[in-house]
């Protein structure tokens, strides 16, 4: 574009500094999380009468335990909404927190210990077995559709899916199963 008129010069000073800042906030959101989740838990869990063994880690408390949890996760909501992390807002008009308040909180809950559904012990996606599930999921909605007499233009790779399952699983697909 030979057209377009730069109307401030480059100021590379401005951009090293936010792009430092960047960086380096970047790589101390996994050091914020492990000093979060080690406050977490040191407050939290429940221990033996020695302190050196978790009873309950504060992720898996309920009820009445879990009632300055819940005041903490009210607090950093709060604090994550105050920052912008916000998705509209609800039916009072108070604002929704976006996906990124629960990722946060969810790597805090995970460097505590948790481990979410969908994981293995080893803290690894069993991606094969979410994927089985999700592709027989696809084909069941597919086959329904066409028992049903609709026309969906996902019928053309339905074949595929199924093979797709085969080669995932070793087995066929078995409708409903």
């Amino acid at each position: 574009m030979t057209n377009v008129i730069q109307t401030q010069a480059i100021d590379s000073s401005i951009l090293d500094q936010t792009e430092i800042a960047l960086v380096d906030g970047v790589s101390k959101t996994g050091d914020l999380i492990k000093n979060h989740a080690a406050s977490m838990c040191k407050v939290f869990n429940i221990m033996d009468i020695t302190g050196t063994k978790i009873i309950t880690p504060w992720y898996k408390l309920s009820g009445k335990d879990a009632k300055g949890i819940k005041a903490r996760r009210a607090s950093f909501v709060a604090r994550m909404i105050a920052r912008g992390h916000t998705d509209g807002v609800d039916k009072d008009g108070n604002p929704k927190p976006s996906a990124t308040v629960n990722t946060y909180w969810g790597r805090v809950k995970a460097e505590s210990g948790h481990v979410p559904n969908g994981k293995v012990s080893g803290g690894t996606s069993d991606v094969d077995a979410k994927t089985a599930a999700e592709l027989k999921t696809m084909i069941n909605r597919i086959v329904g559709a066409e028992e049903d007499g609709k026309d969906c233009h996902a019928s053309v790779i339905l074949d595929s899916l199924k093979e797709a399952y085969v080669v995932l699983t070793g087995e066929a697909y078995n409708a409903g199963k």
